[in-house]
């Protein structure tokens, strides 16, 4: 395990890519499933997309950054979409206050892109919901990359899958901390 430390600490989670399309009302969310610890592939098949469903309604969440750390915003963001149904806005924005404001959550290193098929949000540690002004959410290693070439092809005959898998590629050919293997989710309204 020596070969791996570097300072007496261990090189940091890098990868991933996650992407989020709005058109024609559906919403699609795809991430890639590479996982890397410094410079070695750990796992290339991590699913970093979910369907989450509390009290039956559905939502969409991929995630950036470590995994304990996603999957502990995954449970919050469950418990308070449990507390108001059908109210994701809501649900994001109070995940964000306690992610801001809470001691224990102020350390998880990690960024998620949630949809419930008409909202389509980037919820972060900074305390930001952001809603995309483009209908394209990127975050991760690759997030800018697969960005750019989605908001290239939104005004295209493509649809949000389409889109979403052309733009990962092209971030998986670029980020050496993307791959190919994807995880795609859609939802509607």
């Amino acid at each position: 395990m020596d070969h791996f430390m570097k300072n007496g600490q261990f090189p940091s989670w890098h990868g991933t890519t996650i992407i989020g399309i709005k058109k024609d009302g559906k919403v699609v969310v795809a991430g890639d499933g590479q996982v890397s610890l410094g410079q070695t592939v750990i796992k290339g098949t991590a699913r970093k997309v979910r369907r989450l469903s509390p009290g039956g309604f559905d939502v969409v969440a991929g995630f950036a950054g470590s995994t304990a750390d996603a999957f502990t915003l995954l449970e919050r963001l469950e418990a308070k979409l449990e507390a108001t149904p059908g109210q994701l806005p809501r649900a994001a924005v109070e995940l964000a206050k306690d992610w801001r404001t809470d001691k224990y959550l102020q350390k998880l290193e990690a960024m998620l892109i949630v949809s419930d098929g008409s909202h389509l949000m980037v919820i972060t540690g900074a305390g930001d919901v952001l809603e995309p002004e483009h209908d394209v959410a990127a975050i991760g290693s690759g997030g800018n990359y697969a960005l750019a070439a989605a908001r290239g092809m939104m005004e295209s005959d493509k649809d949000a899958e389409s889109i979403a898998r052309d733009a990962m590629a092209i971030a998986a050919d670029i980020c050496v901390y993307t791959n190919g293997k994807l995880t795609v989710e859609e939802i509607s309204p």
